[in-house]
């Protein structure tokens, strides 16, 4: 897991013909980072640009201009994000909190396990589609063979009326029947940990679906378990794919700004961290307003645990320094306020 302090960007121009034979130039540019100083990572980003000038030379397609992005697990570039606050759980154990690209505070770790199991709604426009298609085809024939003048708009208009009704009744029967997706979603998690009996798995509801925290033993993000859990109870493949590549996991404990209701744009002002010197007292005032806004929100609701352990409420317990899993399990449950009893956004 690398959570760099410091970055920099570094620039370098090639001609052409020491590529390809051909005139003229480019630049290219490159990020450095560091947790030491601001020059380190400069000599970092420098480096790079020299590294990727030789790969051009010797042949390779190299990417000319890096993209400036927050947290991107798809290119192996490390998180990009101001650091709230850095926390040494044992030995080498570290815990780092960053503000993420919209504002909200993340936990990250190298190797305890979280995972988030989103439920969205499925669309149903089909259903309301095929009602109104249904009805009118229905309500069209039925009007020719009446013999009804100028039915079209008629029908039309009752076809409209009806498939909002009979959609709808279609829809809560079928949601009635087969059970809603944040449901499918926890019984998937429910059956691997029946199935995992070994395992203890703290079960977290979050405004799309759940959160699960394993606390029994901490793993390596790109091992084989891993790779298994996330399949087993449908993990977002964005963020599986993210834990292998940043070789960490991650949870959101504070609130998303736009569910807080703030009064004021829900963007985080500056843009990607580090921010321009002249932008950092509107992020300043921004995360004020934040911070008031989440105030009355939580950012996820604990639930249950589920195997071997029971549940525990964390605000009993002492951050305890030596045990990575239960430092973390506490930090998330006070960051997050799953024992709050307030709305979760």
């Amino acid at each position: 897991m690398i959570v760099p302090e410091y970055w920099a960007e570094a620039k370098d121009r090639f001609t052409n013909e020491q590529v390809d034979g051909k005139k003229g130039s480019r630049i290219i540019r490159r990020f450095g980072w560091s947790n030491d100083s601001q020059a380190a990572a400069q000599t970092h980003a420098e480096s790079r640009v020299a590294e990727a000038i030789d790969r051009l030379r010797s042949g390779e397609s190299v990417l000319i201009r890096e993209p400036k992005v927050a947290y991107n697990g798809a290119d192996g570039l490390p998180i990009r994000e101001e650091v709230i606050e850095r926390l040494e759980v044992g030995t080498p154990h570290e815990i780092v909190l960053t503000r993420n690209a919209y504002g909200s505070i993340c936990l990250n770790t190298p190797n305890v396990l979280f995972a988030d199991v989103d439920a969205p709604e499925p669309n149903s426009c089909l259903i309301y589609l095929a009602s109104f298609l249904i009805l009118f085809i229905g309500l069209f024939i039925a009007a020719f063979r009446w013999q009804i003048e100028n039915a079209f708009w008629m029908v039309l208009f009752a076809a409209m009326v009806g498939s909002a009704i009979v959609g709808s009744l279609v829809h809560h029967a079928m949601s009635w029947y087969r059970g809603s997706p944040k449901q499918h979603a926890r019984k998937r998690i429910e059956t691997f940990a029946r199935s995992h009996p070994d395992w203890s798995i703290r079960l977290y509801e979050t405004p799309n679906g759940w959160r699960a925290l394993v606390t029994h033993q901490t793993f390596d993000p790109r091992s084989d378990d891993v790779r298994g859990f996330f399949e087993d109870i449908g993990t977002d493949p964005v963020y599986a794919r993210m834990c292998f590549n940043q070789n960490c996991f991650r949870a959101r404990v504070t609130p998303k700004p736009w569910r807080t209701n703030m009064s004021t744009p829900s963007r985080l002002a500056g843009g990607v961290w580090p921010v321009a010197p002249e932008r950092i007292n509107e992020r300043r005032e921004w995360v004020r307003r934040y911070d008031r806004a989440r105030a009355g929100y939580s950012s996820c609701r604990y639930v249950a645990t589920l195997g071997r352990g029971g549940g525990t409420d964390t605000r009993t317990l002492p951050i305890d320094r030596s045990s990575p899993i239960a430092a973390v399990q506490r930090i998330h449950d006070d960051w997050s306020d799953a024992f709050g009893g307030k709305p979760i956004a």
